[in-house]
């Protein structure tokens, strides 16, 4: 056995008895158990004081970890459809989950209700998005009908400087994965500076000192704070502690190259947004083809014209802090549509399961990429405009008068009205913001187009809509079977009001049990219209 094996080994070893010896003590000091008594996991207390002494480690031993917020999605109406004993015997089987799915050196409690904790030790940012997405993964596949989880991670100390600080920002990471939709995994995302008046901070990678040493004389002048990296390595290292907005990339560099850097922060969803300037002696057709393709805004050669440095670190600062601007207008936007869920009754998960479905639908009817991503945020945000209707017509135990039908009709123009200044983030997501209730005869609204005059992306969206409404629980009737559901989408294609293709392919998609449309959640949701 290797003397590093062997280490490890009696690492863990020792890892094993502190635990114990924790354990004690808790029980000692408190007069309570150290575990839940449903799900046999860690209770609030002890989570507590294991997070304290993986803070004290991290500090001792330089050892990173990252703590896993998970919150089971819509637990409470999960609650409510099948009744609190069905809610515990479901919370104890995700906390088995938890516990299969994670190492025996990391720390599983159950933090809160419904609301689960996780240490993940010696985990870097990488190994612990796997994990949690593993997780939420095997949820979905518990047989407890329509279940999902969201979970938000932050590591230590890359993200905190002591416990408090760490929860604080794992609880932020968990609220951006609940506003983009709900079952999804998201990395604390730091915090943008908007602040026009705050110097920008520029990353200049290059492992010539000399090349470095000429890129701050040019840029500090200008009140850039400029930072240095000698390797990619050390490059992404600071990117992921400190807010940029810009990053001057040289090319050639010994160990990980400047394209692969690139490819990198351009993969990740806190990094994509920042501009990357490749400066090289490298001056062909084929070097900036690689550099494209790698994600590269733009592209310089050494040595550096000065005029042609500052146009361009100016022009592309200026559009980082737009994009920055517009990626907070974003996340509002989603905010709002889990806001309008929430108004509804009779809509919990409506917007998360008619967005994967209705991309699932597109696949099928070969939309192109853009449109599918269009799908994705029309999928999310189509009822946004709901947030203009009260509450007492959205409830309403039975059909609308005319005065609150005409006020129901207007929510897709209030919806694109409220989501026009992301107009060219979102693209066709606004058509089908603005048109999912449209209908081929004429008969729709807000616009009464006809045929042709409906973007493929409403009709798809239409379809999905009407389906997800008639398979579910409304206010005033229960839910049909989905036969009875394909029975009134087809007496629609005969009435000219749906696409009969799109129709078609969507029950397909349903009767194929090998289809991946199946993972989708069905449950209740609210009033088609």
């Amino acid at each position: 056995m290797s003397w590093r094996l062997e280490g490890k080994i009696n690492r863990d070893e020792n890892r094993d008895i502190m635990d114990l010896v924790l354990e004690e003590h808790y029980k000692k000091e408190t007069g309570a158990p150290f575990t839940d008594n449903l799900t046999g996991l860690f209770n609030h207390g002890f989570f507590w004081i294991s997070l304290d002494r993986e803070v004290k480690r991290s500090e001792r031993n330089g050892e990173l970890f990252t703590l896993a917020l998970i919150d089971i999605d819509s637990f409470s109406s999960y609650n409510k459809i099948h009744g609190s004993v069905q809610g515990d015997c479901m919370l104890k089987e995700v906390g088995n989950l938890m516990l299969k799915n994670t190492r025996q050196t990391d720390l599983v409690a159950r933090y809160s209700g419904d609301v689960f904790a996780v240490i993940l030790t010696e985990s870097t940012a990488e190994k612990s998005f796997i994990a949690a997405e593993r997780i939420r993964q095997e949820v979905e596949r518990l047989p407890y009908g329509p279940l999902t989880v969201s979970i938000g991670l932050a590591s230590y100390p890359q993200h905190a400087t002591n416990s408090e600080t760490l929860i604080k920002n794992t609880q932020k990471a968990l609220l951006q994965a609940k506003i983009r939709g709900k079952n999804r995994v998201c990395f604390l995302e730091k915090q943008t500076e908007l602040d026009s008046d705050a110097s920008p901070k520029v990353l200049v990678v290059d492992d010539e000192l000399v090349n470095v040493k000429l890129m701050e004389a040019l840029l500090r002048p200008l009140n850039y704070d400029v930072l240095s990296a000698s390797n990619g390595d050390e490059a992404l290292s600071i990117v992921r502690k400190i807010d940029l907005d810009l990053i001057l990339l040289d090319i050639m560099m010994p160990g990980m190259d400047g394209y692969e850097v690139c490819r990198r922060l351009k993969a990740s969803e806190t990094t994509r947004l920042i501009p990357v300037i490749m400066v090289t002696a490298l001056d062909d057709i084929e070097a900036k083809v690689e550099g494209i393709q790698a994600g590269a805004d733009d592209f310089l050669t050494k040595p550096p014209n000065k005029t042609e440095l500052l146009a361009r670190t100016r022009s592309l600062i200026r559009l980082k802090k737009l994009n920055s601007n517009l990626a907070s207008i974003e996340n509002v936007l989603f905010s709002l549509a889990n806001t309008v869920e929430a108004k509804d009754t009779y809509t919990q998960g409506h917007v998360d399961r008619v967005s994967r479905m209705a991309i699932s639908l597109g696949r099928k009817v070969e939309l192109k990429k853009q449109e599918l991503e269009a799908l994705r945020f029309g999928g999310v945000l189509h009822d946004i405009g709901k947030i203009t209707v009260p509450g007492k017509i959205l409830n309403k135990p039975g059909p609308l008068n005319p005065e609150e039908w005409k006020v129901m009709k207007g929510h897709p123009d209030a919806g694109c009205k409220i989501c026009l200044p992301l107009k060219k983030n979102l693209g066709s997501a606004l058509e089908v913001i603005r048109y999912h209730h449209e209908k081929l005869d004429g008969s729709g609204y807000p616009d009464g187009l006809k045929g042709v005059g409906i973007p493929m992306v409403a009709r798809v969206m239409a379809v999905v809509d009407i389906y997800d409404a008639l398979v579910t629980d409304r206010p005033y009737r229960k839910a049909m079977t989905k036969e009875k559901a394909f029975a009134i989408l087809r007496e629609e294609t005969m009435e000219g009001k749906l696409d009969k293709e799109v129709v078609e392919i969507l029950i397909q998609m349903f009767v194929s049990t090998s289809d991946p449309i199946h993972s989708v959640p069905i449950g209740v949701t609210g009033r088609q219209l």
